[in-house]
C-alpha cells in the first residue's frame, strides 16, 4: 500500500509559477511510476506528467516545456513545477502511483486526495 498526500495548490494569477508537492510513504513506493493527473468537472482525469523509477519522464503536449516533474532529495517527495500557467489549467490536480506509467487513470493503483489549483487572468 502506498499513501500519497498532495500540497501546494490554491489560487494564483496567470503567467506565474506554482509548485505542487506529493509526499509518498508506504510499501516500496520508490519502485513505482509516480506522477500527476488533472481533472476538470465532467471530464476524465488526464495524465500530464509522470516519472518512472529509471528517471524517464513523460509530459503531455499541453504542458511540455512549462511543467517540470522532479523527485526530492529524500526520494519520497515528488514535485511539479508549473510555469506560465493559464486559466484553462484550473483543475483538481492528483498525485498517482502505479506499476507503470499510463494515460489510463484506472491503471494507476494509488491516488492522493487531490489539490485544487485555480488560475485567474
Amino acid at each position: 500500500q502506498v499513501q500519497l498526500v498532495e500540497s501546494g495548490g490554491g489560487s494564483a494569477q496567470a503567467g506565474g509559477s506554482l509548485r505542487l508537492s506529493c509526499g509518498a510513504s508506504g510499501d516500496t513506493y520508490s519502485r513505482y511510476c509516480m506522477g500527476w493527473f488533472r481533472q476538470t468537472p465532467g471530464n476524465q482525469r488526464e495524465r500530464i506528467a509522470t516519472r518512472f523509477t529509471t528517471g524517464n519522464t513523460f509530459y503531455a503536449d499541453s504542458v511540455r516545456g512549462r511543467f517540470t516533474i522532479s523527485q526530492g532529495n529524500s526520494k519520497s517527495t515528488l514535485y511539479r513545477q508549473m510555469d506560465s500557467r493559464t486559466p484553462q489549467e484550473s483543475a483538481m490536480y492528483y498525485c498517482a502511483a502505479g506499476p507503470g506509467c499510463y494515460n489510463d487513470p484506472q491503471k494507476m493503483n494509488w491516488w492522493g486526495q487531490g489539490t485544487q489549483v485555480t488560475v485567474s487572468s
